[in-house]
């Protein structure tokens, strides 16, 4: 053994490696956790509200976390929906690679945006916070007749220059 003994590798590590290499099967590193997405949902249109899918927390910012969940389109996990108590801060409870379990609440196919929850009983469908879900629209016979564009403002150049041109010489 003393012929495989360098100035980098010297006698302790070697015999370490050989006592290491007599226990075979036992394997040092922590246990692995396997994960996969659910079977069956690939796309955006699979997508229901209800579903329970696993997911993957990819960025966190101070509205919420985006969760990869298998149908190459993040959703979102709004601040108010990470917990069933109050998160000020959404790092308090997630974190970037942790896998989570999430709640599908809605889905918006013409943007391709997915909302999602953690709680444990989340409301499905518009939150009570969407203003466009809680507004009635006026029948089209009562809505007021749309009125002429108005003209473009003009950018300060372009005012300056248009005055520039009307002063006498």
């Amino acid at each position: 053994m003393k012929r495989y003994v360098t100035e980098t590798v010297g006698l302790p590590t070697l015999t370490d490696i050989l006592a290491e290499l007599a226990k075979p099967g036992r394997d040092p590193r922590q246990q692995f956790e396997v994960f996969s997405f659910k079977e069956g949902v690939d796309t955006l249109e699979d997508l229901r509200p209800g579903m329970k899918l696993p997911g993957v927390v990819t960025n966190v910012t101070a509205f919420g976390a985006f969760v990869d969940i298998g149908v190459h389109q993040d959703g979102l996990v709004h601040v108010s929906q990470l917990a069933d108590r109050f998160v000020k801060d959404p790092a308090e409870v997630v974190k970037v690679q942790q896998k989570v379990m999430v709640t599908v609440t809605e889905i918006d196919l013409p943007r391709k945006r997915i909302a999602l929850s953690m709680k444990t009983n989340p409301e499905i469908g518009p939150t009570a916070g969407d203003q466009t879900a809680r507004r009635p629209q006026r029948p089209a016979s009562l809505r007021p007749a749309s009125k002429p564009a108005a003209p473009k403002p003009m950018d300060w150049f372009t005012a300056a220059l248009d005055k520039a041109k009307q002063r006498p010489k």
